[in-house]
């Protein structure tokens, strides 16, 4: 590097920036490393972000931008000190990622600005690294979101049409009235319509709770119904809508969950933008005929290693919640254990209570 250029002129001015927003990319990606690592727990998100940080750690010492800490001058920078009027507060684990998922963007769109004057052949590194950070944050932004969203749901009750609407409506309102904070509504037999009809009789139960025990009510398989009458989400399949799809289909802010039958499928929901997963069959089912089960190692990376929340599913009963537990899964999706009984509020609260003190 010319040393008239660090001392004073030339393009002294352009590396004490990339020197800054070098520090500034690499501590803010740390943060979002550890968010993820440390309060996720999400593996695939971990590696996401060391695999970011390495790499910008490999840019910066390539030649020449590691002769950038040659033109450092912290005495005479004239914004240390600065308070930014407007900062972003840091008062939940979504204000810590997306705070420093800004902060870590910023500073690579200003590496990428300046490298092409003062080092050109680092600027698309830069550019590629910044695209990739808008990816990692998506994924935590919607773990984080759904995690909080979810929060305290551990049991999904499995609702059909019933005999009639008046009876789906009384079954809907015992349970709702027992505790049951999600409810989805599957029954392939409903026409359109008629699944329009039920959806709309459960809404309209859910939405009489006060917003600190919101039920949420997901349509199976349809994200348009789900999406046409306002529900609080859909769950899909590996034969409904893909998950990007789905997700156009409901909007940002709906819940969208996906079934999940091995560790990569459930990878791949979590990367594609689910909010939260259905995992199984667990166990033999009254309701469904499978032909094989759920490993235990399926369910218990799956507990331990991804962030979303995660409903077991496929013949649950309260005698196994213990089994379910032991692999690190507190939360159920269930059908006939709850609604086929003769009491299913008493059997819904049976099943709130078990979970909670799992």
């Amino acid at each position: 590097m010319d040393e008239q250029a660090l001392s004073g002129g030339g393009t002294a001015g352009v590396w004490r920036a990339i020197d800054a927003s070098a520090n500034r990319a690499a501590e803010a990606i740390r943060v979002v490393e550890d968010v993820v690592r440390f309060v996720l727990d999400d593996v695939a998100l971990t590696g996401l972000a060391k695999e970011l940080r390495h790499e910008l750690s490999a840019l910066l010492a390539s030649e020449p931008l590691r002769e950038r800490i040659r033109a450092r001058d912290v005495g005479g920078d004239v914004g240390a000190g600065m308070e930014a009027a407007a900062a972003l507060g840091r008062s939940s684990v979504a204000d810590l990622v997306a705070a420093n998922a800004a902060r870590a963007a910023q500073a690579l769109r200003s590496l990428a600005e300046c490298a092409a004057v003062a080092a050109p052949g680092a600027a698309a590194g830069f550019e590629r690294l910044r695209y990739r950070l808008y990816d990692l944050e998506r994924r935590a932004w919607v773990a984080v979101r759904a995690r909080d969203r979810l929060a305290g749901v551990n049991l999904c009750v499995l609702v059909d049409g019933c005999a009639d609407g008046l009876a789906f409506s009384r079954l809907v309102e015992s349970l709702v009235e027992a505790g049951v904070r999600m409810l989805q509504i599957r029954d392939k037999r409903l026409v359109a319509p008629a699944l329009v009809d039920r959806v709309g009789r459960a809404l309209a139960i859910a939405r009489r709770r006060p917003p600190e025990e919101a039920v949420f009510v997901i349509v199976n398989d349809r994200a348009d119904v789900a999406a046409a009458v306002g529900a609080a989400g859909a769950h899909v399949g590996a034969d409904d809508l893909p998950v990007p799809l789905a997700r156009r289909v409901l909007g940002p802010d709906a819940l969208l969950g996906r079934t999940a039958h091995d560790v990569a499928e459930a990878r791949e929901a979590a990367a594609a933008g689910a909010d939260f997963l259905g995992i199984g069959p667990c166990f033999p089912s009254v309701t469904k005929t499978f032909a094989e089960f759920a490993p235990h190692a399926f369910l218990r990376t799956v507990a331990t290693e991804i962030a979303l929340p995660a409903f077991a599913i496929g013949g649950i009963t309260l005698e196994r919640l213990d089994d379910l537990a032991a692999l690190g899964i507190r939360r159920v999706a269930v059908a006939s254990a709850v609604t086929a009984v003769s009491d299913p509020a008493a059997a819904a609260r049976a099943f709130i209570e078990r979970l909670a003190v799992l």
